[in-house]
């Protein structure tokens, strides 16, 4: 079955372009949100002031992140160092599930003894937030498609408009009933919400650290397809990986038939244009063994 493994790109000083002036945004709406959500009373706000904190940081490492991925490969990083906006990913998530914890106990700490909240402030303070983080999602959601950095910067900021709502409908409800729990409340919402996401998405980043095969290809359909080239005879000690977010790897040996051994770079040429062109795999190595000498009893994954 064909993959296609086509992703969205875009021009990387214009992607540059974007993350700086996202970074700026959320930096000084970070600033006005703490400021009133302290004189506001309100732990909302300054929940939603933390979560765009989180974003300027997330925007600050994947900008790095970003100018660290385009250096060629080198003596010691011989993959070069696309993986580091894997790494960045990671970062990201796990900040988020930290400040999502943080507010959940903040949250319960308050709904036990809600304070005073200046409605009006909150309410203001949260359109301004809403607008920001939408412009903020809206420079990155073009980006997002084609890098799981990115992605995680989408993802917080997403969450922050959600957030944003969320803080002025608490801001409208204190102003209209002075239901002064609300707040906490909407606090503990918002820290779920970014939870949810963060575990949602970290899985896959994870995965891609541990040298997991790349989740959009059938392992077993890939191997399949080799053992059944014409002069192959099997394949085994196969490993999948991903050298970075949209670069599949295989490493694998193949045994051929001892009768057509004269054949081999044939055969080798037909094994990885088949790995490229069906199943998107442009990285492979593979060790090649005659029937005749083969290991017995190889398990097909891993060096068994």
């Amino acid at each position: 079955m064909p993959h296609n493994h086509d992703h969205a790109h875009l021009d990387p000083d214009a992607g540059d372009r974007r993350v700086g002036i996202a970074i700026w945004a959320n930096g000084i709406l970070t600033v006005a949100q703490i400021a009133g959500g302290i004189f506001a009373g309100s732990l909302a706000l300054i929940a939603d002031a933390l979560h765009n904190f989180s974003d300027m940081a997330s925007l600050v490492i994947a900008f790095g992140a970003r100018k660290i991925a385009r250096r060629p490969a080198d003596a010691r990083m011989t993959f070069g160092y696309g993986r580091i906006e894997i790494v960045a990913a990671l970062i990201n998530y796990t900040t988020l599930i930290v400040i999502g914890l943080y507010l959940i106990y903040e949250g319960g700490m308050r709904m036990i003894d809600p304070p005073e909240v200046k409605g009006w402030w909150v309410v203001w303070l949260g359109g301004v937030a809403l607008v920001v983080d939408t412009a903020t999602a809206l420079l990155t959601y073009s980006m997002q498609k084609g890098s799981v950095n990115i992605r995680a910067l989408f993802i917080h900021n997403l969450s922050d408009a959600l957030a944003s709502v969320a803080v002025i409908v608490g801001g409208v409800l204190i102003l209209l009933y002075d239901i002064r729990w609300v707040d906490p409340a909407i606090t503990i919402l918002i820290a779920v919400y970014i939870l949810y996401l963060a575990f949602t998405e970290i899985g896959g980043t994870i995965r891609t650290l541990m040298l997991g095969s790349p989740p959009d290809i059938d392992t077993d359909e890939v191997l399949d397809a080799v053992a059944e080239i014409d002069g192959v005879v099997g394949v085994h000690h196969a490993h999948f990986w991903q050298m970075e977010e949209h670069a599949a790897a295989l490493d694998t040996h193949v045994v051929i038939d001892v009768a057509r051994w004269g054949d081999l770079e044939e055969i080798k040429r037909t094994i990885k244009s088949e790995l490229k062109d069906v199943f998107g795999i442009n990285h492979s190595t593979l060790e090649f063994e005659r029937s005749d000498l083969a290991h017995e009893d190889a398990k097909r994954y891993g060096h068994g």
